[in-house]
C-alpha cells in the first residue's frame, strides 16, 4: 500500500473524541488527541507493516474520578481519565498522560487479542508516549535490576516498575525490537499464545532452553541419531553467523577492531584489522555489528534467509543484532539448525573450510578435545541471560558425512566440547556405510520426462546460492541445470511416464553430461544398451548403505539372511570398482551395472553387509538371479542374425560364450568360419531370461532354451538362497578363494 493510501486509511480510521467540559479546554483536547492518535496509528503501521482492520469506536476524554495517586492517566476501552491540575491548563504531563492512554487505545482496537497481556500494553504505551527520553536522564539502573523488578512486579502499577520498564526498553536504540515482532504478530492476526515476557523484552528466552543432539547424514539428509526434543526451537546464540557470511552479495570487508567496545572483545591479541574469517573464528559480535553499519552487509541472511524461515526460523531478523543472536529474540530447532547447515556444505565449501580451524584457532582451540575435531568444520553459539551468564550453548560439528548439532542448557560450548567427537563416534559405530555413494540414474528415460518433488524444503544451488523450489512437481533437468539439487526434511520422489507413482530417491542430484560413447567394432548393440553403456546426464549421491539396499531391493527384494548379506557385500565391492563398465563415471543403474531403483527402507543384512570388512577381490564381480528355472522363447531369425551375422549355423552355448559357424565370401570364396563373442552381448540384446543352453533354427525363428535368469556368471542368486551356507562361504564358491576371483 502506498502512503498516500495508508494516510487515507488511517484519517478514516480516527475516532470520534467526546468532551463532557470536566477537562478543558475541550476544542483543544480533542484536537491533541486526534494529532497524537495520528502518530501513534502511523507508528503501529511503520511497525506491523500494515493498517488494521474496521474502525474504532467513540473514544471518551474526562475526568478521572478515583485515579491512582501514581498515574496521570487511567482508563478502559472507549473511556481515557486524566487529571488536570489546573482548570483551563494543558500541561506537559497531562498531554503525556494523555498519549499514553490512547496507545492503550489504539491496541484495544488494533490488537484485540493481546488485551489481557498487561507487560505488552504497558511497553507499548511507554515507548510511544515520549516518555522515555524522560527515563534516560534518569539515576543509572543495571539491566539485570530492572529485569529483577519487573519480574517482581509484572503488571507495571509501581513507580519503580515502570522505571525498571523504561530501562529495558531504551536497551534498544530505536523502537524496541520485541515489540515490533509482536505488533506484526497483531497485524498478522496470529493467536496471542504466550503474553511478553521480561525475557522477551531483555532478549533471552530462558524458559525455551533444553538439552537436544541430532546427527544427520550430508548425503541422503536421514536423521541417525536423536535425543532430547530435536524440533524445539530455541535462541540460536552465533550459530547462524556462517549464514551471514554466506549471503553477502560482496567480498565482507576487512575492518578495525574497537577494544573499547563491549562486542569487540573476541579472545586475546586480536589484530587491529579483522577479515571475515577470524570474526568468524573468533565469532566477533563487533564485526558483524559494525559491518552493518558500514551498509554492506546482507539484509536478514541475503538468499539464505529463505531457506532459514523454511526449516524453521521464528520470524526474520530485523537487523544484525537478531541475525547473529547477540538479541536472543528469534528461535530455530536443532533439526532444522542441521538441516540449513547441510545445504551450506553442498553450497558453500569455502565457508566451512574457514570454520575446519575453529578447533586450531577459533573457539574450540587449546581444549584437550580440540585434537579430536580433525577434519570437521564447527561453530560454536552461547545464549546468555542479562547478567552474561550462560543459558544455553551450542555446538554444530559438520565432517565429510555427517551434520552434527549439540545444545546443552546453562552451558557454554567449551564446557561440553568433548561430547560432539563422541557423539560423531557413536553414530559411525552404530552404523556402517554412511560415506558417500554415487550413482548415475535414469539414463534410460529422456530427461524432459523426469519430473522431481520435495515434500520437505527443495533447494536448487548456483553458484553457491540457494534458490526455493516451487512445491509440487517440477522437471528434474532445469532443477540441477546451474548446481546440485537438495531435499531437506525429506527424500526426493521422482516420476516419469513408466513410473508415475513415483521413486524415492534421499540424497542430492547434479548434472553430469558422459563422454560420447562408441561401442566396440564389431559388437552390436541395441538402443536401450546403447543408452546404458553411455551413462546419465544425472548423478545422485547418496549414502552407501542406502545404495546397497536399494540396489538389493531392485535386484531381488525377497533375498534375506545369508544370501541377501553376500549380495549386499557384492553391490557395495561394485560401486567402489566401477571403472569396468564407465571408466572415470559413477556406476549406473541399469543392469549393465547393477539396477537401483531408488532408495528404500534399509535392512538388518545391509547393516551386517557394510560392517563386514572389505571383499578381497580388486575388481566388479558378477551376479545374476541364476537358479534352475526352466523357460522357453523365440526371436525372429533376421534379429539373430543381424547380432551374430548372416547365414549362421551351428550355434552352441560354452564357458559364457556363443560359439557359431556362419557362411563367408571373401575375394569370391564362399566358406564357412568359427567365431564365437560374450553369451552376455546376445542375452542383453535379445532380451533373454539367460544365457540359453541351445538354440533351434526353424521357419524363420530362432527358438531358444535354457535355465535360470542373467547372464550365469559369478554370484548365483538363487543358488545361494538354497546353499544354506554362510555368506564368506557363499561368496568363496562365486568368486573363488584367490584376491582376483571373478
Amino acid at each position: 500500500m502506498g502512503w498516500a493510501a495508508v494516510t487515507v486509511a488511517m484519517l478514516a480510521a480516527t475516532p470520534v473524541f467526546l468532551t463532557r467540559g470536566d477537562v478543558t479546554p475541550e476544542s483543544r483536547l480533542r484536537s491533541e488527541a486526534e494529532a497524537a492518535w495520528k502518530e501513534l496509528e502511523a507508528r503501529y503501521v511503520a511497525e506491523a507493516g500494515g493498517v488494521p482492520g474496521g474502525a474504532p469506536g467513540n473514544i471518551s476524554l474526562q475526568r478521572g474520578e478515583a485515579i491512582l495517586p501514581s498515574r496521570n492517566g487511567q482508563g478502559r476501552p472507549g473511556v481515557v481519565e486524566l487529571r488536570q491540575g489546573s482548570p483551563g491548563v494543558l500541561d506537559a504531563r497531562l498531554l503525556v498522560a494523555l498519549r499514553h492512554e490512547l496507545a492503550h487505545q489504539l491496541l484495544w482496537w488494533a490488537c484485540p487479542a493481546s488485551a489481557e497481556d498487561r507487560l505488552f500494553h504497558e511497553a507499548f504505551s511507554l515507548a510511544v508516549s515520549g516518555e522515555l527520553a524522560e527515563w534516560r536522564e534518569a539515576p543509572y539502573q543495571s539491566l539485570t535490576n530492572a529485569s529483577v523488578e519487573l519480574v517482581r512486579n509484572p503488571d507495571v502499577d509501581t513507580p519503580r516498575a515502570r522505571r525498571a520498564l523504561a530501562r529495558v526498553l531504551n536497551e534498544d536504540a530505536g523502537f524496541p525490537k520485541a515489540l515490533t515482532r509482536r505488533l506484526r504478530q497483531c497485524q498478522d492476526g496470529a493467536r496471542w499464545a504466550v503474553p511478553l515476557s521480561v525475557d522477551e523484552l531483555v532478549g533471552v528466552a530462558v524458559e525455551a532452553a533444553a538439552s537436544a543432539t541430532v546427527v544427520l547424514s550430508r548425503h541422503s539428509g536421514e536423521v541417525l541419531f536423536a535425543e532430547g526434543d530435536i524440533k524445539r526451537a530455541m535462541p540460536y546464540g552465533s550459530t547462524l553467523k556462517p549464514f551471514v557470511v554466506a549471503g553477502s552479495a560482496t567480498p565482507p570487508p576487512v575492518l578495525s577492531s574497537r577494544a573499547e567496545v563491549a562486542e569487540w572483545v573476541c579472545g586475546e591479541r586480536l589484530p587491529g584489522k579483522v577479515d571475515v574469517r577470524t570474526a568468524l573464528l573468533r565469532s566477533c559480535n563487533g564485526y558483524f555489528l559494525d559491518w552493518e553499519g558500514q551498509g554492506s552487509a546482507p539484509r536478514a541472511f541475503g538468499p539464505w534467509g529463505a531457506v532459514l524461515a523454511a526449516v524453521g526460523l521464528s520470524s526474520q531478523p530485523l537487523d544484525m543484532a537478531d541475525a547473529i543472536g547477540l538479541r536472543a529474540t528469534l528461535r530455530l530447532s536443532p533439526w532444522g539448525l542441521a538441516q540449513a547447515y547441510r545445504l551450506l556444505a553442498e553450497a558453500r565449501p569455502d565457508v566451512l573450510a574457514v570454520m575446519a580451524d575453529n578447533a586450531a584457532r577459533g573457539t574450540l582451540s587449546e581444549l584437550p578435545a580440540s585434537k579430536d575435531y580433525a577434519g570437521v568444520a564447527t561453530k560454536t553459539g552461547t545464549v546468555r541471560d542479562a547478567d552474561s551468564r550462560p543459558r544455553l550453548g551450542w555446538i554444530v560439528a559438520v565432517d565429510e558425512d555427517l551434520v552434527a548439532v549439540v545444545a546443552r542448557p546453562g552451558k557454554m560450548p567449551r564446557a561440553f566440547a568433548d561430547e560432539v567427537p563422541e557423539v560423531l563416534a557413536k553414530v559411525r559405530k552404530k552404523r556402517s556405510g554412511l560415506e558417500a555413494a554415487r550413482v548415475q540414474v535414469l539414463g534410460l528415460v529422456p530427461p524432459e520426462s523426469l519430473e522431481a518433488r520435495c515434500q520437505g524444503a527443495g533447494f536448487s544451488l548456483e553458484g553457491g546460492s540457494p534458490r526455493a523450489i516451487p512445491e509440487g512437481f517440477a522437471k528434474l533437468a532445469p532443477l540441477v541445470s546451474k548446481g546440485a539439487a537438495v531435499c531437506l526434511g525429506s527424500p526426493w520422489r521422482v516420476r516419469f511416464p513408466d513410473a508415475p507413482a513415483g521413486r524415492d530417491y534421499a540424497g542430492i542430484f547434479t548434472e553430469s553430461r558422459p563422454p560420447p560413447y562408441k561401442p566396440p567394432a564389431g559388437v552390436p548393440t541395441s538402443p536401450n544398451a546403447l543408452k546404458a553403456r553411455r551413462g546419465s546426464d544425472f548423478v545422485f549421491r547418496t549414502t552407501r548403505l542406502q545404495y546397497t539396499a536399494g540396489v538389493v531391493a531392485a535386484e531381488d527384494a525377497s533375498l534375506q539372511g545369508e544370501a541377501r548379506v553376500a549380495l549386499a557385500r557384492v553391490v557395495a565391492h561394485n560401486e567402489r570398482h566401477a571403472g569396468s563398465r564407465h571408466p572415470g563415471r559413477p556406476v549406473c543403474d541399469t543392469t549393465h551395472c547393477q539396477a537401483f531403483l531408488g532408495t528404500v527402507r534399509v535392512r538388518p543384512e545391509e547393516e551386517r553387509a557394510l560392517r563386514a570388512p572389505p571383499l578381497r577381490w580388486s575388481q566388479w564381480l558378477p551376479f545374476s538371479q541364476g537358479g534352475q528355472a526352466p523357460w522357453r522363447e523365440s526371436r525372429p531369425r533376421s534379429r539373430v542374425e543381424s547380432l551374430l551375422g548372416r547365414g549362421v549355423t551351428s550355434v552352441r552355448f560354452a564357458d559364457g560364450r556363443v560359439h557359431y559357424v556362419r557362411t563367408k565370401r571373401e575375394d569370391g570364396a564362399v566358406f564357412d568360419a568359427a567365431e564365437s563373442q560374450p553369451c552376455e552381448v546376445l542375452r542383453s540384446a535379445l532380451k533373454l531370461p539367460s544365457c540359453p543352453r541351445t538354440a533351434v533354427f526353424e521357419d524363420g525363428q530362432v527358438s531358444f532354451e535354457g535355465r535360470g535368469q542373467g547372464h550365469g556368471e559369478g554370484l548365483d542368486v538363487e543358488a545361494a538362497k538354497s546353499s544354506g551356507l554362510g555368506a564368506e562361504r557363499i561368496l568363496d564358491q562365486a568368486y573363488g578363494r584367490g584376491g582376483e576371483g571373478g
